[in-house]
C-alpha cells in the first residue's frame, strides 16, 4: 500500500513498500512535456532530458555518470511525454544510497555546456531518424498530428530538426529552471527500503527551487468530419492507426472506454484479433489502446496490414466499431474483459518500477491516486448497457481518424471508406 508524504520544504513523496523483493526504484517526475512548448522551441523538453546525463561537478563526464550505476548493475533511464518528464533508477536495495545520490545529483546539478550540447544535437537527430525509419513506432506521431493538428498536442515530442540544430543552451537552462520545481514534482520510492531511506529522499530533494511552473496550452478540438492521412514510405506492410477522439483522464467514461478497447483489441481472443488476423489473415499484429491526457484522449486500433488488402482490412476494423455500437456485449464477454484488465494490472504491479510509475503519474497529473482495488470496484459496476452507450457516443464519424504509413501517396478508395462510414 502506498503512502503520500507532503511537506513545505520539498516535493510530494510517494512510498510504496513491496515485501519479498530485493530491489528498489527511485523515480522523479516533473509536470512538463512537449505540450508546454511553443512553435519556436519544439523539442526543448526532450532536449533538456538528454542534457541531464552529460555533466555535474561531482560527475564531470557522461562516462562517469553512467559508470556509477553500471558498476552495480543498476537500471536507469528517462522519458519525455506530452505532459511529463521522468527519471528513474532501479537497483539492488543495498545500493539505494548510491542511487539517491546519483539521481539527486543529475536533477539538481546538471550543467548544460555548449560543447556537450552540440554533440547531443547529433544524437537527437539520429533518434529522429531512427523513429521515422520504424513505422510501427512512428505511426503514433502521424496519428496524433492528424488528431490534434498544429498545436502542441499534435507536435512531435522530439521537435524539428531545424530547431534542434539551432536552439541555445540559454533557452534550455531557462526552460529547465522554469519547470523543474518542487511544486511541479513528485518523487516515488518503491520496493525494499526503510524509514532512514525515506528521510534521506526528503532531504536530498529539499533543494529543488520553489516557484510557479509553466503552463500547457489546452487542446483545441475543431473536428467535425472524419480525417485521413497517409505518410508515403516504402514499407512491406501498411502500418495504420484508426480511432476516435474521446474525453480525457478526468472523465468517468474512461472506465467503459478501457473495457471497449479490451473487448475490441486486447489479447488473442479479442474481436479484432480473431476477425482481422485469424479469420482473414490480414495482419500479424493488431491491438487496441486507450490513450488519455489531462484534457483529451483517443481510443485507437493499431495494426500492420497487407499492402494489397489495405481497403479490406480498414473496412473490417471499422465494421467491428460499427457492430459494437449496434448491440450490447454479452455478460460473459464483458466479464472476460474485466478479468483481463484486472489480471494484467495485477501482473504489472509486481515490479517496483511499475508501482512507482503507477502511483507517481496519477499524483502528478490527476492530483489524486486510485488504488487497483478502487478501480476494480468501478469496473465491476459497468454494465453492457454502459458499454453500448459509451460506444454510441464515441464511435461516430465526427470523431473518426485514420493515419497510415505505407507505399502510396494517396488512396481514393480509403478516402471513400472513411467518408462513407458507417454507411457501407
Amino acid at each position: 500500500m502506498y503512502q503520500l508524504r507532503k511537506n513545505k520544504s520539498g516535493p510530494v513523496i510517494i512510498t510504496s513498500p513491496i515485501k519479498g523483493i530485493k530491489t528498489v526504484t527511485l523515480l522523479i517526475l516533473f509536470g512538463v512535456g512537449s505540450k508546454y512548448e511553443n512553435k519556436g522551441n519544439k523539442g526543448i523538453a526532450h532536449f533538456v532530458e538528454h542534457m541531464m546525463f552529460k555533466k555535474t561537478v561531482k560527475r564531470p563526464s557522461p562516462k562517469i555518470i553512467s559508470e556509477d550505476l553500471d558498476r552495480v548493475g543498476g537500471e536507469y533511464n528517462a522519458s519525455t511525454g506530452k505532459e511529463y518528464t521522468g527519471y528513474y533508477v532501479k537497483v539492488d536495495a543495498s545500493h539505494i544510497d548510491l542511487a539517491l545520490d546519483w539521481l539527486s545529483d543529475i536533477v539538481l546539478n546538471s550543467q548544460f555546456e555548449k560543447k556537450e550540447m552540440d554533440k547531443e544535437r547529433g544524437v537527437i537527430l539520429e533518434e529522429m531518424n531512427m523513429c521515422r525509419d520504424n513505422p510501427m513506432e512512428y505511426i503514433q506521431e502521424v496519428f496524433e498530428s492528424l488528431v490534434y493538428g498544429d498545436q502542441p498536442a499534435g507536435w512531435e515530442i522530439l521537435g524539428t530538426k531545424q530547431i534542434i540544430k539551432n536552439i541555445s543552451p540559454k533557452k534550455l537552462i531557462a526552460f529547465k529552471n522554469k519547470n523543474y520545481l518542487r511544486s511541479n514534482c513528485v518523487v516515488c520510492l518503491s520496493g525494499r527500503f526503510n524509514k532512514r531511506v525515506i528521510e534521506a529522499v526528503e532531504k536530498s530533494f529539499s533543494d529543488l527551487p520553489s516557484g510557479k511552473a509553466g503552463t500547457k496550452l489546452k487542446v483545441k478540438n475543431s473536428q467535425k468530419l472524419p480525417r485521413f492521412k497517409i505518410r508515403n514510405q516504402d514499407t512491406n506492410q501498411s502500418h495504420c492507426m484508426v480511432g476516435f477522439q474521446t474525453a480525457g483522464l478526468f472523465d468517468k467514461k474512461r472506465y467503459p472506454l478501457s473495457l471497449l478497447a479490451t473487448i475490441l483489441g486486447k489479447g488473442m481472443s479479442s474481436r479484432l484479433f480473431v476477425e482481422v488476423r485469424e479469420k482473414r489473415g490480414l495482419a500479424y499484429y493488431i491491438n487496441a489502446d486507450l490513450d488519455l491526457y489531462t484534457d483529451s484522449g483517443y481510443l485507437v486500433v493499431q495494426a500492420g496490414l497487407d499492402n494489397l488488402r489495405i481497403e479490406e482490412a480498414i473496412e473490417t476494423i471499422l465494421g467491428e466499431f460499427s457492430k459494437i455500437t449496434m448491440a450490447k456485449v454479452g455478460e460473459k464477454e464483458l466479464k472476460k474483459a474485466k478479468d483481463y484488465l484486472k489480471g494484467k494490472s495485477a501482473i504489472s504491479m509486481e515490479s517496483s518500477n511499475a508501482q512507482a510509475f503507477y502511483y507517481g503519474n496519477q499524483q502528478l497529473l490527476e492530483k489524486k491516486i486510485e488504488t487497483l482495488e478502487e478501480k476494480f470496484k468501478i469496473l465491476d459496476k459497468i454494465t453492457p448497457a454502459d458499454i453500448l452507450k459509451t460506444a454510441k457516443e464515441n464511435f461516430i464519424p465526427s470523431k473518426l481518424n485514420l493515419a497510415i504509413i505505407g507505399p502510396y501517396k494517396k488512396s481514393k478508395k480509403l478516402e471513400k471508406i472513411i467518408k462513407n462510414w458507417p454507411k457501407q
